[in-house]
């Protein structure tokens, strides 16, 4: 675009010059730019070809799971009385916690990404509320 405005620039007083040199510039400006659009719309249809390839070989490949995630954690008394004693993965202690929130109706209604505690989620949370994003943190300290 930078090359586009000085030939404008010039071409203000090649009018009164001569107005058949202006034309001619004029039209290789515009022949110049034409042409990169042309290359560069081919190139966009063939890159999201290429993601789209990409994207489905992804799910072909199996995602082994984190052992972090999947190691058996021993939940405190506190929280065993909303999810049970025997020890889960961190990933089913969370699941659990939401089941017992959606059977209870703990979810705030109007903020939903508020959840109230009632009696044994309060001994959890030691709040009234609490935000979804963090109650998994507050749940960790529940877990050994």
């Amino acid at each position: 675009m930078a090359t586009a405005k000085p030939p404008a620039r010039k071409a203000a007083p090649a009018k009164k010059a001569a107005p058949a040199k202006k034309a001619a510039p004029a039209k290789k400006v515009a022949a110049k730019k034409a042409a990169p659009a042309k290359k560069a719309a081919p190139a966009k249809k063939a890159a999201p070809a290429k993601k789209a390839a990409a994207k489905k070989a992804a799910p072909a490949k199996k995602r082994t799971p984190n052992a972090a995630f999947m190691k058996a954690m021993t939940p405190s008394p506190t929280l065993a009385a909303v999810i049970g004693a025997n020890p889960l993965p961190r990933t089913e202690v969370t699941k659990k916690v939401w089941e017992y929130i959606k059977k209870n109706d703990l979810q705030d209604k109007a903020k939903r990404t508020m959840i109230n505690a009632d009696a044994k989620l309060k001994e959890i949370f030691k709040k009234a509320q609490v935000s979804m994003f963090e109650m998994t943190k507050l749940i960790n300290g529940h877990l050994k």
